[in-house]
């Protein structure tokens, strides 16, 4: 048994992230570069680290590599310790047969050894593809002050929006009364942020009747939830109300990167108070050469700009070559733009070449997308809403 920790946090980093396309074609969804510096996971480690949670298991399932190389030994995020840290926790072999993780529930139900070793009180369940900051421990406190069996952040929407989230409807005291996923009507515009805190003793106990249920799709929300509601848990509602943005597509992803070019920025990645740890690569100052031209744009180390950027973010060791435009558009590391070809609302991953000359993305339209290490040849053309995997 290790020393007793009050609550230990599990991150639910498996999602294969399909309708991210090309860009999760070789790794994870919270491994994808976000913000210049960092990568999605990122937000919820910095969270734990700020918010004084010191155990984390990170559930790794899909293209787990370059994220499992990414965490390393949690370094970065002050996660490497002699008694907790952060720990990656792939699906493994039991018995004759390996299992994977068939749902959000059965991912932490496999891991059930793990957190019972901690001899904690309280489980904390996050997302791996949110962009936010938020204090976990302001959240255990109102867990902990209403005795609840269970507490679910929640974040108003736009009503228009609504019926396209998990939306609870509570009562006096933020009660939780009903939970309805994607309701075409909804009564209430509090939707659900997939930031979980259970009382250990009733999640193992849902957890493992779910396991025994053959007709259980093993997911949070569908199941484990109004499980809970039907059996009358104390079950309640915490509100969030700062910056919130779910990067599961490639238009809420670009949307989130262009967020950072606003002033003031609706989430402050210079707050010395909440910062956000990343392992970042050690490169020299980026450099902006006479006649080239950068506004209202997020450059980060390493990148040389020759040519024109407007309204954009350029990740590590970024190249735009004279003569090359880049606009309302997200560069990650390594990308390279040639002499004289355009770049518009685009998303160019990482180490890939835009050749010469090349047209990539239009003025409107959806965001088209170049992927990892592609070599554009010199004159290509990429329009609007096309994904470029090789």
């Amino acid at each position: 048994m290790m020393n007793k920790k009050q609550c230990v946090a599990m991150l639910l980093a498996g999602g294969q992230g399909s309708r991210l396309g090309i860009l999760t074609a070789n790794m994870a969804k919270p491994a994808i570069p976000y913000g210049g510096k960092y990568r999605i996971i990122d937000f919820p480690l910095s969270n734990c680290t700020n918010s004084a949670v010191d155990v984390v298991g990170v559930l790794t399932q899909y293209q787990p590599l370059k994220l499992n190389a990414y965490i390393g030994s949690g370094s970065p995020w002050d996660l490497d310790l002699a008694h907790g840290g952060v720990y990656v926790l792939p699906p493994y072999v039991k018995g004759k047969s390996g299992e994977w993780y068939s749902g959000t529930a059965n991912a932490i139900y496999q891991n059930l050894s793990f957190i019972e070793q901690f001899n904690t009180d309280y489980v904390l369940i996050l997302s791996g593809d949110h962009i936010y900051k938020m204090d976990y421990n302001a959240m255990l406190q109102f867990h902990i002050d209403n005795n609840a069996d269970c507490t679910i952040a929640v974040r108003e929407v736009p009503w228009e929006e609504a019926s396209r989230f998990g939306i609870m409807n509570t009562g006096e005291g933020n009660v939780i009364e009903e939970f309805e996923e994607k309701p075409a009507k909804p009564r209430s515009n509090k939707a659900s942020m997939g930031v979980y805190i259970f009382t250990w003793d009733k999640l193992r106990k849902y957890l493992t009747e779910d396991a025994a249920d053959p007709n259980s799709s093993n997911d949070f929300g569908k199941n484990i939830i109004p499980n809970m509601l039907n059996d009358k848990q104390r079950m309640f509602a915490y509100d969030f109300e700062g910056y919130w943005k779910d990067v599961g597509t490639i238009e809420s992803l670009w949307e989130a990167n262009m967020d950072l070019l606003q002033l003031p920025m609706p989430i402050d990645l210079y707050d010395k108070k909440w910062r956000i740890y990343g392992r970042n690569p050690g490169m020299a100052p980026h450099f902006v050469a006479d006649g080239a031209s950068v506004k209202n744009s997020l450059i980060t180390e390493g990148c040389e700009v020759y040519g024109r950027v407007d309204h954009s973010v350029l990740f590590a060791g970024v190249i735009i070559k004279e003569g090359a435009s880049v606009i309302d558009s997200v560069l990650m590391p390594g990308a390279v733009v040639e002499r004289g070809a355009q770049v518009r609302r685009a998303i160019v991953a990482e180490g890939a070449v835009i050749g010469a000359g090349s047209m990539v993305g239009e003025e409107t339209g959806n965001i088209a997308v170049v992927g990892q290490q592609v070599q554009l040849p010199a004159g290509s053309a990429v329009k609007a809403g096309e994904q470029r995997a090789e």
